[in-house]
């Protein structure tokens, strides 16, 4: 999810309180083991990583496995097969590690149905410095946390019904990941690249199956970078691959991304907070005046976030700031939930409005559960990082495009779907909807010339699910009364989407 649980940094006015609070919450890291590094001498590095070392082989005892690569000389897997959540299905967690100074968590499901035919599909929640064993649980994984924080319950619309999923915390520092500190979405690209190939040379079952990227909000400036690298690499034009020329890379057949409520292009995006503030079929939340306000001043917003698209970096963040506090900021003051215009906030901040998100941030916090994952205790795990997201604020990251990176796919053949649900405020569906129909890319009149059609749940057709167009490789979903976590409000319709997809049916 997009993390704006609080108002995010903005005005010109606020800047000395941006630094401020970085500083904070920069300085409550510091008991990670990256910032007692750096805070360190020389001679205190050394003797530290070479504990770590020790301490990663050793912690809660023997691994299942340790993975390497030849082209990878850095990196390493270490995973262990955990009972948890749903002990029907074949299950993989550990840690991606690159030269003791990043560790990657992550968590494998095999499919319910046909595991060694059944393609797979990596998840990632957004933020920026959310986890994404927030969809695991709350949204579309294989069992959700029960009230009493200790037990979980099946979840009949997992989408490891007809595929297997890895749910992957990234960037560093995000859930259980910890390590040297990130600060953009093109950061951990190559990381997932290499994790990808060491998964696949050892579990090489899954090395054929079709691989879908899929996520959520912020995941929209994650995923186009990922996907990116990972056709770049197989066509052997990336900078890596020249540089590198390494020799035993596996071809992974990505087929498509999923994107729901993504943060993708915040240039044509931000124009329509007023729209959904104002105009959406769920009635108003803020009164015309400020909504009037709120287009007042998107000419100067754009501008800004212009001139962040052009390259000018010291812009992105005044960008952030700007059009932050002039645009977003009126609905938060509502103190309504930004995630589903139709309620309140509820819950803590942690939360992100909705309670049963601090049920599962208790539940991973116990120490049964982090031992049989493999998680190093000294590890809380949380919901949401401030400071990651404080990071990729004042690098500018949150106004840069990603939505360029996403024509060389469709020209290769990668196909797109873009899904919102209709009632998310913070990446609303007036706003994806608007940036697919401005993309530019071959099929771009033909896409906006595509019929906007019903779209229907398999098994009821009485009732209308949405809204679909497509055209080519490209697809735009609006989802029905759902919020800004589609499979969270619409379970049954949300895995009906997924497994057309996958299956390449229409939709």
């Amino acid at each position: 999810m997009l993390f704006n649980s609080r108002p995010r940094f903005i005005s010109f006015v606020s800047i000395l309180i941006v630094f401020f609070f970085g500083f904070f919450f920069l300085t409550q890291e510091f008991i990670q083991q990256d910032d007692f590094v750096n805070a360190s001498s020389n001679w205190l590095k050394v003797k530290f990583k070479t504990y770590l070392s020790v301490k990663n082989k050793f912690d809660h005892g023997k691994w299942t496995k340790i993975l390497s690569h030849q082209d990878f000389p850095d990196y390493q897997i270490r995973l262990k097969e955990p009972k948890l959540c749903d002990s029907s299905v074949q299950q993989y967690s550990g840690y991606l590690d690159i030269n003791e100074e990043k560790h990657f968590f992550f968590w494998f499901f095999e499919s319910r149905n046909d595991p060694r035919n059944d393609p797979i599909v990596l998840w990632l929640n957004g933020g920026p410095g959310c986890s994404s064993l927030t969809g695991l649980f709350f949204e579309l994984g294989p069992c959700t946390v029960n009230e009493d924080e200790a037990n979980t319950t099946i979840n009949s619309y997992s989408w490891n019904s007809n595929a297997s999923i890895i749910f992957l915390d990234q960037p560093m520092n995000v859930g259980y990941s910890h390590g040297s500190k990130v600060s953009s979405s093109h950061a951990a690209a190559i990381d997932v690249y290499a994790f990808l190939q060491i998964f696949f040379q050892e579990y090489s079952q899954y090395a054929r199956l079709d691989f879908h990227i899929a996520g959520e909000s912020y995941a929209g400036h994650y995923i186009p970078a990922i996907a990116a690298e990972i056709n770049n690499n197989n066509h052997g034009t990336s900078l890596w691959i020249l540089e590198k020329n390494p020799k035993f890379l596996l071809h992974i057949n990505l087929e498509s991304i999923l994107i729901g409520n993504g943060m993708v292009d915040p240039l044509v995006q931000y124009n329509y907070y007023a729209d959904m503030a104002c105009n959406s079929s769920y009635g108003p939340v803020l009164d015309n005046v400020t909504c009037d306000r709120m287009r007042y001043y998107y000419p100067n917003c754009a501008k800004l976030i212009k001139e962040c698209y052009d390259g000018v970096t010291a812009t992105c963040l005044t960008a952030s700031m700007y059009c932050d506090n002039r645009i977003v900021l009126p609905y938060y003051l509502t103190h309504r939930n930004p995630y589903d215009v139709r309620k309140q906030c509820e819950g803590s901040v942690v939360g992100m409005c909705y309670p049963g998100i601090d049920v599962i941030e208790r539940y991973l916090n116990r120490d049964y559960v982090r031992e049989e994952l493999g998680v190093v205790p000294w590890i809380k795990y949380g919901t949401c990082s401030s400071s990651v997201h404080f990071r990729f604020q004042m690098t500018g990251d949150l106004m840069k495009p990603f939505h360029i990176l996403l024509p060389p796919l469709l020209e290769n053949g990668i196909r797109i779907l873009i899904y919102a649900g209709d009632a998310d405020f913070i990446c609303n569906w007036i706003g994806n909807n608007a940036w697919t129909k401005e993309l530019e890319w071959s099929g771009k009149q033909g896409f906006n010339d595509a019929k906007t059609r019903h779209w229907k749940v398999q098994g009821d057709k009485s009732t209308y699910a949405g809204e679909v167009r497509s055209h080519k490789g490209l697809t735009f979903l609006r989802v029905f009364e759902a919020g800004h976590m589609v499979p969270y409000d619409k379970p049954r319709s949300s895995l009906d989407l997924l497994n057309r997809w996958l299956l390449k049916k229409r939709l």
